[in-house]
């Protein structure tokens, strides 16, 4: 009996020799197709994401795809997406300068109206639900080489006690020895001299007063460089003002110019939409970071001035109240994005991380700063100390433990070195003092972290060399157990992240992260880089447990510290953990906000009464996400309370 094959075992037959001839011809091509669809396979199994996790790129429509700089949770559940220019100078120089409302539970998308350019700004979460966003980008840095016009700092005086003088941008200053003139790129205020009588002799003395802008030469070309301090006389005054109002600048030449920062601070109001114009800072920043002191006030540190320089010490403070700044009345130096954090007892904690600009030797000290009074105490034992900047740092959860953690880090500017340690410090120890903790798998510059309800830290991305050069970008995600104080490998996200990326916990638990700026996009470092757009957002593991996540019904949206409030809920025999968790507000890994309070609670006939802890210090006034999590570390979905 002759034997015919069916039709579908003749197609199974074809298929099997195909195979075998394109094993025979690419056979590591065909292993890599097969690895790749077994690996999608596993990533996407129950099994695998109950202890790994998983992730999934964020499908934002075309129109609404910025370069995110910033990201920052409101109190409304959206997030706002900041980019300004998005370190894209055609972007800066057409003035067009982007920021994106994402609506996480309902996945929509709109454009916010962006007045100032709000690239490497400082933004911090306000009492009121607001966000603070103060400082910017004046502008874009030229590398030397790329200077085509001869400038620097002009110092312009006034010696009339009687009136302040504005002097507007393309003001001409004429060098009174060397004759070349330059003009000024911005619009100066120039303030009035001071005055003062002896008590004594009645005698007056006047002391001029003096500001700051930024000149360029009218002119191309190395002949309208300067070398020599000169007197410049200020075109267009005449009489009195002519001889009360002169300048002085020092070299005025080809060196690379620095980003420049702007004065402008505005609020972010949630529930309207918009952005609302403050009174300015008194200095201009870029990079700066703002830290929400124990009264509510907001703190402004570092960042590069309107010429370019960080601002040498000259910190400020906000009033939410009177929508105003003022000068603290001591100086001191931090290099730019300090990561400074608001402890228990109201004192500053600097960590030592920090990105971008600053000398290497100066301000990178770790340790305790009184702002009242302004003494530091230095926090020792900080393991490669010369390779912290791009680290990330983490006050681990809960806030009652005073507990802070330092993540990798990198070489102050350019370096390709980076670390692999962790460092952790309790400051409720007698002397505080940082020890290393659990290593990360390799050295790494820019890691994301972000606290999750279950009192881990989610830590994810970077990269081993400087803005991931060299195919440097670390695919890798870890979590690491407060309590035990390990790292747990899970699931590898499929984006590269390191300069101008972060990443923020959500109010359903899940975590968003965001940007990247490689300098290349490609290992040979050949190709320029092109910004990440791409958005993915992480699932950790505890959402996909065997029993349905802990439920949180009614209850009041106001608590105040020392007092407590009952919510229902069906599962409080299950509850194990009540935390809130304060909202991040993200940049150029920095995310001085975020923190997680554990709260006393007891059960009731019908759900749980929490309450508040009565420490200014420990719960600053904002809103925060209430999240229940029970035994088998499973959150709630959030519940937002505002503590007044």
């Amino acid at each position: 009996m002759n034997y015919r094959p069916s039709r579908r075992t003749r197609r199974i037959a074809i298929g099997a020799a195909a195979v075998l001839v394109l094993a025979g011809m690419n056979g590591p091509a065909l292993y890599r197709f097969g690895s790749e669809k077994y690996h999608t396979y596993k990533i996407n199994q129950p099994e695998y994401m109950a202890r790994n996790g998983h992730w999934d790129l964020l499908d934002v429509p075309e129109e609404f795809q910025i370069n995110t700089i910033h990201a920052a949770l409101l109190h409304t559940g959206k997030v706002l997406l900041i980019a300004g220019s998005g370190n894209n100078a055609k972007m800066f120089k057409a003035k067009t300068f982007r920021s994106v409302l994402w609506d996480p539970e309902k996945n929509t998308y709109q454009n916010i109206p962006t007045p100032k350019d709000m690239f490497c700004a400082g933004h911090t979460q306000l009492p009121d639900g607001k966000l603070l966003v103060a400082g910017g980008t004046q502008r874009y840095e030229k590398l030397e080489g790329d200077v085509n016009k001869a400038g620097g700092l002009m110092i312009v005086k006034n010696e009339n006690p009687d009136k302040p003088r504005t002097l507007p941008a393309g003001t001409l200053f004429t060098g009174k020895t060397n004759g070349k003139t330059f003009e000024s790129k911005d619009n100066l205020l120039v303030p009035r001299a001071k005055k003062k009588a002896d008590p004594v002799t009645g005698e007056v003395t006047v002391t001029a007063s003096e500001a700051r802008v930024y000149v360029e030469a009218r002119r191309k070309g190395k002949q309208y460089s300067t070398g020599d301090t000169d007197n410049y006389r200020i075109q267009g005054l005449k009489g009195a003002d002519a001889k009360n109002l002169y300048g002085i600048a020092n070299k005025l030449s080809f060196d690379k110019k620095d980003f420049q920062g702007i004065k402008d601070a505005f609020e972010f109001d949630p529930v309207a939409e918009r952005y609302v114009r403050v009174d300015p800072m008194h200095e201009a920043r870029w990079y700066p970071t703002l830290t929400t002191l124990e009264d509510g006030r907001v703190l402004s540190v570092s960042g590069l001035d309107e010429i370019g320089q960080v601002v040498p010490g000259k910190n400020e403070v906000y009033d939410p109240e009177t929508k105003k700044w003022s000068y603290l009345p001591r100086q001191r130096f931090f290099p730019t994005y300090p990561a400074l954090f608001l402890t228990s007892g109201g004192k500053i904690f600097y960590s030592g991380s920090n990105a971008g600009y600053g000398p290497a030797d100066k301000g990178r000290t770790p340790g305790l700063w009184d702002v009242d009074t302004n003494e530091f105490d230095p926090v020792p034992g900080m393991s490669d100390p010369k390779i912290l900047e791009t680290s990330m740092s983490v006050m681990l959860p809960p806030a009652q433990d005073q507990k802070f953690m330092v993540i990798g880090g990198g070489g102050v500017g350019e370096s390709e070195k980076s670390s692999e340690k962790t460092r952790v410090v309790d400051l409720k120890d007698q002397d505080p003092r940082f020890k290393n903790g659990a290593p990360l798998s390799e050295g790494t510059r820019y890691p994301g972290g972000s606290i999750l309800p279950d009192d881990t830290v989610f830590v994810s991305g970077g990269s081993g060399d400087y803005r991931g050069r060299s195919g440097s970008n670390i695919l890798k995600a870890q979590i690491y157990d407060a309590k035990d104080g390990t790292f747990r490998r899970v699931a590898d996200p499929t984006v590269g992240r390191n300069y101008h990326s972060g990443s923020l916990l959500l109010p359903d638990g899940r975590v968003m992260i965001f940007g990247s700026d490689s300098l290349f996009s490609d290992d040979a470092n050949t190709k320029p880089g092109v910004f990440e757009k791409r958005i993915e957002i992480y699932t950790p593991p505890y959402l996909y447990g065997e029993d349905a996540r802990p439920q949180v019904g009614s209850g009041p949206d106001r608590i105040g510290r020392g007092d407590s409030a009952t919510y229902e809920t069906r599962d409080a025999a299950k509850i194990k953990n009540v935390r809130l968790m304060r909202p991040s507000a993200v940049t150029h890994v920095t995310d001085i906000d975020q923190r997680s309070v554990a709260l006393d609670f007891e059960r009731t006939g019908n759900g749980i009464r929490v309450t508040v802890p009565d420490d200014r210090s420990l719960v600053p006034s904002g809103w925060y996400m209430l999240f229940v999590t029970d035994g088998e570390g499973t959150p709630s979905k959030a519940v937002w309370v505002e503590v007044p």
